[in-house]
């Protein structure tokens, strides 16, 4: 997969969308005969991020095939954010 055939997306909701498209065309050609074969797809997937992730900072590589996707955590002050003492009754 090139970097063209794949796209990245953040949908609302902290979902991350990966789609795209691969096509592949392989040609094959003796002194007799000559073979062209074409193969495509399309393929998506989604992955709901959790709230505690940076949006901002998120990054996308692509090497040799491997789409590499980094998404990184919000720092946090080392103090418990959001706890809510509930009495049990």
């Amino acid at each position: 997969v090139r970097k063209d055939e794949v796209k990245v997306e953040l949908e609302e909701g902290n979902v991350l969308r990966i789609s795209g498209e691969w096509k592949k065309e392989e040609e094959q050609t003796t002194d007799t005969w000559h073979r062209v074969e074409r193969k495509r797809g399309r393929f998506a997937r989604r992955f709901r991020l959790p709230e505690n992730v940076n949006l901002e900072e998120i990054k996308c590589s692509l090497e040799n095939g491997l789409l590499q996707i980094t998404v990184p955590k919000k720092e946090t002050s080392g103090q418990q954010q959001n706890v809510r003492t509930i009495t049990i009754g």
